[in-house]
């Protein structure tokens, strides 16, 4: 199976869509490619399913950096209704919650892990 056909196969079986919006197939594509992309496009262009696609289908977990607690929130549970295994770390959370969540992400449950840009910065999320 090529890397388009596992991209459209893996957009149905998750978002339920047949094709992809203008501008993501490109992105999905290079990303499965192992190639750096930087993608801009307008607000409700699909930007998360270019870089949720390409989690779905690559081994082991993508760390993806939103500045946002709410929007972190609305994007793992939306991901964990459609069966990608995903979880944040913010501020939220107790430490045990935390913990819970790192030894998850250790145990390689999951495949997206959202974290705040701030979260870089911390020496325990760093080792």
């Amino acid at each position: 199976m090529t890397a388009h056909q596992a991209a459209l196969e893996a957009l149905t079986r998750y978002f339920g869509y047949d094709s992809f919006r203008p501008g993501q197939q490109g992105i999905v594509e290079a990303l499965l490619a192992g190639r750096d992309v930087l993608g801009v496009m307008p607000t409700g262009a699909g930007k998360s399913v270019c870089y949720q696609i390409p989690a779905a289908l690559s081994p082991g977990a993508t760390l993806v950096i939103s500045p946002l607690i709410s929007l972190m929130r609305d994007q793992v549970d939306a991901l964990n209704d459609l069966g990608l295994p995903a979880a944040f770390i913010n501020t939220t959370q107790t430490p045990d919650e935390q913990a819970m969540v790192f030894a998850q992400a250790a145990a390689g449950q999951i495949k997206l892990l959202y974290v705040a840009p701030e979260r870089l910065e911390t020496g325990r999320f760093r080792d």
